[in-house]
């Protein structure tokens, strides 16, 4: 018990360490908090030139709501309990593995490091990306989880910051799914996860920002803007009505699994979910949600 303590400790201090050398500009390339801020107002100012709804304002609905959970998730969530709690439940696992007579590196399949650096790159990067599509059509196939993704989807006006607007489970859920990948295919550096997070960030941003853009051929390789609004829509088919364009910052998967949809331009088209009108529209109200549904 001392040992999982100990861990809960350090890692309060080393986060809060970490993020006090990020705020001082104390990091150079592994600097979440200021990356985060330049790739918002980067595609913040995208928004002010290309307009895509020109009715919407800048200060969109909800736009102060959502950049709260910009830094909440990033930020506050990992220091309040997810980095505790992750560094935690892998102790655990390793000593569950431990009481057997294995280890998680029996599950390492190849060592990622000995790729060339473009490869390693691309492997980590498309084995997560995948993962990540997958869980996230598991968010919208069970009641369950999606009573948590549905904060995601109360957004009713489509900007950058809805990126980020999601129940803190979320990372729980997708986490929990990643481990085992990441951990076949061994370790990787800082400077790895770092470039792929901030890729997966500016597109993610795009995606959810009110621009019109699909890329041209890159659309069937890269999520878009006028692709991912149709994840937001409102009203589906019935053949469709557990979702549509399931990618995070890839949209081959989509088309591969045939989850793709984009029936036309749906620049104007409500997002939100049936119901969405009694849905709570507080920080607070949206984070107890899941666990007073009944």
């Amino acid at each position: 018990m001392n040992k999982y303590l100990d861990i809960i400790k350090s890692s309060y201090s080393d986060y809060w360490n970490y993020l006090k050398q990020s705020v001082l500009l104390e990091l150079n390339w592994e600097n979440y908090f200021y990356g985060l801020i330049i790739i918002s107002l980067v595609v913040w100012v995208l928004e002010m030139l290309f307009p895509w709804r020109k009715n919407q304002s800048l200060f969109r609905k909800d736009f102060w709501l959502d950049t709260f959970y910009m830094f909440f998730n990033f930020f506050l969530l990992n220091l309040i309990v997810f980095i505790a709690l992750s560094n935690t439940a892998a102790q655990v696992f390793n000593d569950i593995l431990g009481i057997v007579g294995l280890s998680i590196t029996n599950f390492q399949v190849f060592d990622i490091n000995t790729f060339p650096y473009w490869a390693r790159l691309l492997v980590f990067f498309t084995v997560i990306d995948f993962v990540q599509w997958f869980t996230h059509t598991l968010l919208h196939k069970y009641e369950f989880l999606w009573n948590f993704h549905k904060v995601h989807h109360s957004v009713k006006q489509m900007g950058f910051a809805a990126h980020l607007r999601y129940h803190w489970m979320e990372p729980v859920v997708y986490n929990s799914m990643k481990y085992i990948p990441l951990a076949i295919m061994g370790g990787f550096t800082a400077q790895d996860v770092a470039i792929v997070h901030f890729f997966n960030i500016t597109i993610g941003h795009l995606n959810h920002a009110n621009i019109n853009w699909d890329y041209g051929w890159l659309k069937y390789i890269l999520n878009n803007p006028r692709m991912h609004i149709w994840h937001h829509a409102k009203e589906l088919p019935k053949e469709r009505r557990k979702g549509v364009n399931f990618g995070i910052t890839l949209s081959i998967w989509d088309y591969i699994f045939k989850t793709n949809y984009i029936p036309y331009n749906g620049r104007d088209i409500e997002i939100g979910f049936e119901g969405d009108e009694h849905f709570p529209k507080d920080f607070i109200g949206q984070e107890i949600y899941p666990l007073n549904k009944k």
